[in-house]
């Protein structure tokens, strides 16, 4: 075993090996992989083996359908098979809400050019007639799904690493990971020390253990999953075809043919966490016990389901464990808080997303990004204020929602509350009804006297109407107040600070006791964040964001930080208010001494200010679109600062509004939403963000090549807003919009700004169509509803509310 190498991967499940395959492919060939027993021992080897493009999350989608195809490559490219099995999939829809969600995921599909189809009962008896179609109204077929061989599938991505250069070396333990003050890591073996570049935790049911011999917690847990193979089946054995995969997600099941067989696997309620303190070092091709009472009442339903499983017997029962993360997502990318290690974990899809994890995480180590925007899977959406505690009620809460129903508007209880304000217990007496953000409970809207204190999930307008309507009109005809604590905070400071921010900022960096708005951009020119900066000092400077990013947007300053500069994350430790609406400028006068007129306080400038015994910074800017402040003060002056601005605010009938409002009044004006208009997919110029970045500064900024060929030559799309001739559903992301039949774009949000009366949708079309007036169609839960591209703001077009 060699003592110096560009990259270590820990870990030989099909996900290790898919890294380490990726690292060769994009041009590492000074890599190795370091396995404590045999390839794929843990996980991988017991797996089922199905794969599937369905997911809620359009790059996971792509991600799983580059997966799929990979595999016709490496046979050819390894002479090995992978024991492909493209039988195609239908998932089952038995309810109304059910059925809406296969049809908002078909919308998806469309734009995304993925061949899925919506089947009738009649159809699916036809492709599969062993599915007792009562009570079912359809279903999503999908032509890619099928199943492999996970021991081949894995030794093909070890082989194909091997051509590429790659070592592999398998009983070699990992005993001990050093970082070292160059960057570098020290691994210590059972066989030998090497030093890493960059050191890969892909430890599968080790992983929580590996990450801790850096020092670090990821949250992850295995769940005992249990799956039957049947014996020979004549329906099965004399088919001229081989049977499709059917999901019964009310069932809790998964269905495929197992040889002349079936194979049945089951998400069932009553779950089993495994080893919650801790994956034995010695386990690795063992199974569980069979617990088959556990899955009575799921055999019970599949009995129904599918009649011939009655009678037919059981060859092998397999039981055994696999890693969830609290989302049910991987942990994918760079861990906050360390040099050059990467995390590529509870991948527990990993044969319908483990190529696209190795190929996403290949492409960040050696390009600096990924191809498509990686959130959903990154390890830093997750902070460090995850625990033990924390993980173990989620994963369980997700393992039995696997196959549930997912709603845009839905919120799990799980582990909640957890992380709470001051000012949680003074909202819940008002009538709050809660949603979290990054772990922190947060107010969606505020319930009526003696209405229900639950959102009904849906996909279409839910129980939360009225309520948020009255906070929107509230907000536009008085005034408005909401918590702050929800945004992204940092604090910059030193001497190189200007500077620093010139460089990591494309927008112009503003002088004493103003603010800026910025995007912050990647060398492709994409979109990192979207901030506004607010200059304190020429040394001190407070940069807002998006709070669920948070970790994101610290691991990007700090590998790019400069001497003579330090960035702190005050997310948690600045907190506060907005008040917005025409009477805020009377309720933020009543409280303070401090001259806050229009001409005195200007939209944009930024002041501390005292405003009853609390010592805070105000800023004259809004996300609602209308005239507001944004006033932040330390945590333990929150509750002060809340009496004394609802106290002032009474004479104007100052009313609580929480995010649903936030979200229906800045449609008005047509304002996008990070993760929403703006992610790592999009570039500044297709969303508009180009007119804030400042192609006149002097300065080298990131991203300042791209952006300046995307000025000369603008980018074929163009973000834009729509009213929508919705009926009970408005837009929420991705459906498709077509032009004379023909999908041109898809829509990044929307909803029903409350204010204006119109469902609106923001979305991308080809640039050369972005003109006020067209025509065109939006796709909702199955409806192509008439939606007429508009330009001009809905409420207060020209900003003189908002500037005044």
């Amino acid at each position: 075993m060699k003592s110096h190498t560009q990259v270590c991967v820990i870990g030989g499940g099909v996900v290790g090996c898919s890294v380490l395959y990726h690292l060769t492919k994009l041009g590492w060939s000074d890599v190795m992989l370091l396995e404590r027993s045999e390839l794929t021992s843990g996980s991988t080897w017991h797996a089922a083996g199905g794969f599937h493009t369905l997911n809620g999350d359009t790059n996971m989608a792509a991600l799983q359908g580059y997966t799929i195809g990979l595999y016709k490559e490496l046979e050819a490219l390894t002479g090995l098979s992978c024991g492909l099995h493209h039988v195609g999939g239908i998932t089952l829809a038995d309810t109304p809400e059910r059925f809406d969600m296969l049809k908002a995921e078909r919308a998806k599909h469309r734009y995304m050019g993925l061949e899925t189809e919506i089947l009738g009962p009649a159809e699916i008896k036809a492709m599969a007639d062993l599915v007792n179609t009562d009570g079912i109204l359809g279903g999503l077929y999908d032509p890619l799904d099928g199943h492999l061989d996970p021991s081949g599938t894995t030794h093909a991505y070890a082989k194909a690493a091997k051509l590429g250069g790659a070592q592999i070396h398998t009983h070699t333990m990992v005993t001990a990971t050093t970082p070292n003050p160059d960057g570098t890591w020290t691994v210590e073996t059972d066989k030998g020390t090497v030093i890493a570049e960059h050191l890969v935790n892909a430890g599968g049911l080790w992983a929580r253990e590996v990450a801790a011999m850096a020092g670090v917690y990821l949250p992850l847990l295995p769940m005992a999953h249990q799956y039957i193979v049947t014996d020979d089946i004549p329906e099965i054995y004399t088919r001229a075809t081989e049977f499709p995969h059917v999901i019964d997600p009310g069932g809790e099941s998964y269905l495929r043919q197992e040889g002349r067989g079936l194979c049945i696997g089951f998400y069932e309620k009553p779950c089993e966490a495994w080893s919650v303190d801790g994956t034995p070092w010695d386990f690795g091709h063992e199974l569980l016990n069979d617990q088959f009472e556990k899955i009575e009442d799921s055999i019970a339903f599949a009995y129904r389901r599918f009649p011939v499983l009655e009678t037919a017997g059981v060859k092998s029962v397999i039981h055994g464990p696999f890693t969830f993360a609290p989302d049910g997502n991987p942990l994918v990318g760079p861990v906050p808080g360390l040099r050059n290690y990467w995390s590529a974990c509870a991948v527990m899809a990993g044969f319908s997303q483990g190529g696209g994890v190795g190929l996403a995480l290949a492409q960040w180590m050696i390009e600096g990004e990924t191809e498509r925007d990686p959130r959903a899977m990154d390890v830093a959406r997750f902070g460090r204020w995850t625990t033990p505690g924390y993980t173990v009620p989620k994963v369980i809460e997700n393992y039995q929602n696997r196959f549930s129903v997912s709603y845009p508007n839905e919120e799990l209880p799980a582990a909640r509350p957890f992380r709470t304000t001051a000012m949680y217990d003074i909202w819940d007496g008002m009538g709050a009804v809660f949603g979290q953000t990054y772990g922190l409970e947060v107010v969606n809207y505020f319930a009526p006297e003696g209405a229900p204190r639950f959102e009904t999930p849906s996909f279409r307008r839910s129980n939360a109407w009225g309520a948020v309507k009255a906070e929107v009109m509230a907000v536009r005809t008085g005034v408005g107040i909401n918590e702050l604590q929800n945004f992204g905070k940092f604090r910059v400071t030193g001497p190189g600070a200007r500077a620093w921010l010139d460089r990591i900022m494309a927008g112009r960096i503003p002088a004493p006791r103003r603010l800026s708005l910025s995007p912050m951009l990647a060398p492709s020119g994409r979109l990192i964040g979207d901030f506004t900066i607010s200059c304190l000092s020429e040394t001190e400077f407070q940069l807002t964001a998006s709070y669920g990013a948070q970790d994101y947007h610290l691991r990007w300053f700090q590998t790019h930080l400069d001497d003579g500069v330090t960035v702190e994350n005050i997310s948690d430790a600045r907190t506060g208010f907005q008040i917005a609406g025409p009477r805020a400028r009377e309720v933020l006068a009543a409280c303070t001494r401090a001259d806050v007129s229009a001409e005195a306080f200007r939209f944009f400038d930024v002041a501390p200010m005292t405003i009853g015994m609390a010592h805070c910074l105000v800023q004259r800017v809004s996300y609602t679109g209308d005239l507001g402040y944004e006033i932040y003060c330390s945590p333990t002056e929150q509750r002060h600062l809340f009496h004394t601005l609802w106290e002032a605010g009474q004479p104007h009938g100052i009313r609580p509004f929480g995010m649903r409002a936030m979200m229906s009044l800045r449609l008005d004006k047509f304002f996008g939403a990070w993760s929403r208009e703006y992610s790592p997919d999009y570039t500044a110029a297709e969303t508009g963000l180009d007119r804030f970045i400042h192609f006149g500064k002097n300065t080298a900024f990131i991203g300042r090549n791209a952006a300046e060929a995307e000025r000369a030559t603008p980018p074929a799309r163009q973000l834009c807003a729509f009213e929508v001739a919705a009926t009970d559903a408005d837009v929420v992301a991705y459906e498709p919009i077509s032009l004379d039949g023909e999908v041109v774009g898809f829509c990044t949000s929307g909803g029903y700004a409350h204010f204006t009366g119109k469902s609106i949708a923001l979305g991308f079309v080809p640039r050369e169509m972005a003109q006020d007036g067209l025509e065109a169609s939006i796709e909702i839960l199955g409806d192509h509803c008439p939606a007429t591209l508009i330009t001009t703001p809905l409420f207060d077009p020209d900003g003189a509310r908002m500037r005044g």
